[in-house]
């Protein structure tokens, strides 16, 4: 299948193919937009079944990103990288330092980060041989640095209050029953979060230790990975892979608010409509997890200091509060009322000169 046949390519800049056959390196990085900057996005490891459906998948997520970083007020473009491969048993120091070079060929025009299947230990490998990387440990007199998760848990955390008062008409979380499906980086520490706000919670992952810890640390009820999205609750927080929201499951949905830190969430568009329709509210999901890249960005750029940054992971609570009121006023799919604010600012184009990099990148 051609890569302008595909479904999401949606006008992408350039999508990028490597291979290095020494380190068994196959990845994809693909350039949605650099109207407002460098394009950013994470770097995810997964063992795709096929290379379309890696392409597929890392197309919709730079598309994503361009939208999360408008958004987010962040003069950034958008884009993303995807590494074939089992991050258990196919990573390597030279594959990560091959996926470096990779970065690096595109001078600048791409700033890399973790995601799924990635850490900060493999950020600094990857900056070995390339400094457009982000989502490194804080050094003794650098500006920021670090794993983004906690950072991204936040501003979740933020949607979620920010939806249970439009849809709930609560300014608190006591008692609120909330499933969270996944409980990697981002799954786990905004399950603290709620915990501590006094909520109840019902968690699932396909990592058994990861329910166990949770189960004893946070007295969460625990669920199936198969069943968790139907679990009759006051918030579902999909935090795992894409795509679970979708003509099938959302008609078994028994919650009024969808609120996580996933990617594309959504299978199609039209998801967007069915959860309306339905009477559920959906917080888009690049608008509620933006708190990594914001996060990202302060540590990369010049422009944005740690105070700036928080401001703007707090800020996350407004931003959808906006497009929930313009949802309830106007009838219209939350998802389609954040695109078209989204598209608005890219095509208004950067309101700043293009940013200058941190020195520390």
């Amino acid at each position: 299948m051609s890569v302008f046949a595909n479904d999401a390519f949606d006008g992408h800049e350039a999508v990028h193919f490597f291979t290095d056959a020494a380190s068994g390196l196959r990845a994809v990085i693909a350039i949605h937009s650099t109207i407002l900057g460098p394009a950013a996005g994470g770097c995810r490891m997964w063992p795709f079944a096929d290379d379309r459906m890696a392409l597929t998948d890392v197309l919709r997520l730079s598309r994503g990103m361009s939208l999360k970083n408008a958004m987010a007020d962040l003069p950034l473009g958008g884009g993303k990288a995807v590494i074939i491969g089992d991050p258990r048993r196919h990573k390597t120091p030279d594959l990560l330092m091959a996926f470096g070079r990779a970065v690096d060929s595109l001078g600048g025009r791409y700033v890399t980060a973790e995601d799924v299947g990635m850490s900060v230990t493999d950020m600094q490998v990857i900056r070995r041989t390339t400094r457009h990387v982000c989502g490194l440990p804080a050094a003794p007199g650098a500006r920021l640095g670090g794993d983004p998760s906690p950072h991204t848990a936040r501003g979740v955390f933020n949607g979620i209050r920010a939806a249970v008062r439009a849809k709930l008409g609560r300014d608190d979380l006591e008692g609120l029953r909330i499933a969270v499906q996944g409980l990697g980086h981002v799954g786990h520490a905004l399950a603290r979060l709620l915990h501590q706000a006094g909520a109840r919670l019902v968690v699932a992952d396909i990592d058994g230790a990861a329910v166990a810890r949770a189960a004893e640390e946070l007295g969460a009820e625990t669920a199936s990975p198969d069943e968790i999205l139907f679990a009759d609750v006051d918030v579902l927080a999909p935090c795992a892979l894409g795509g679970v929201l979708n003509r099938d499951t959302i008609p078994r949905l028994r919650t009024p608010i969808v609120a996580g830190a996933a990617n594309n969430q959504l299978l199609t568009d039209m998801d967007g409509t069915r959860l309306a329709e339905r009477g559920i509210l959906y917080a888009p999901d690049y608008v509620i997890n933006a708190g990594g890249i914001i996060h990202v960005a302060a540590e990369y750029l010049d422009s944005l200091d740690a105070d700036m940054a928080a401001r703007k992971i707090e800020g996350i609570f407004d931003t959808l509060a906006e497009i929930f009121d313009r949802a309830a006023r106007t009838g219209r799919p939350t998802n389609r009322i954040a695109d078209e604010m989204a598209l608005s600012r890219l095509k208004a184009g950067p309101r700043t000169e293009r940013p200058r990099i941190s020195s520390i990148a």
